[in-house]
């Protein structure tokens, strides 16, 4: 049996204070705490993101779709057939190339976003529920200023 992860309080304050060690631990509940709060009504993360990215910015070739969502290729492939066989999306072939599919968000899709988005948005809340409003924007625009940083 493995032992139990520290607390921050079991480590040396030499670590439990740093950011980098906080921002793991955070991100690490945060992932856990999305993908089982979508799990609970049968959805997985990366549908959020193609169906958020699809209403975004409309129909697209399933490798752009994979880049604008972030989500690996062999991935994309598992994701679009279970939102296609949800009827969550269409996948046709382009017009202009056909070795390439269009992925198109549909009706139903459209529903679907909606539902994840309020998920969503519950459980950024219960993420964020020490955090006054204002921290959480606070909060929000430091992480955003970090992760472009390093991105470039």
């Amino acid at each position: 049996m493995e032992p139990s992860p520290p607390v921050a309080g079991d480590l040396p304050e030499l670590v439990r204070d740093l950011p980098s060690w906080l921002l793991t631990q955070t991100a690490a509940y945060a992932h856990r705490l999305v993908g089982d709060g979508l799990a609970e009504i049968g959805a997985r993360r990366y549908h959020y993101r193609v169906l958020a990215a699809l209403a975004e910015d409309g129909p697209m070739s399933q490798a752009d779709l994979g880049r604008r969502a972030g989500i690996h290729l062999s991935d994309m492939v598992a994701t679009v057939n279970e939102l296609a066989e949800q009827g969550h999306v269409e996948r046709t072939p382009d017009p202009k190339d056909r070795r390439r599919n269009v992925i198109t968000l549909t009706g139903p899709g459209q529903h679907q976003l909606q539902i994840l988005a309020h998920r969503v948005a519950r459980i950024q809340d219960d993420l964020l529920a020490p955090l006054a409003p204002a921290e959480r924007e606070v909060l929000t625009d430091l992480l955003r200023r970090l992760l472009a940083y390093h991105r470039d």
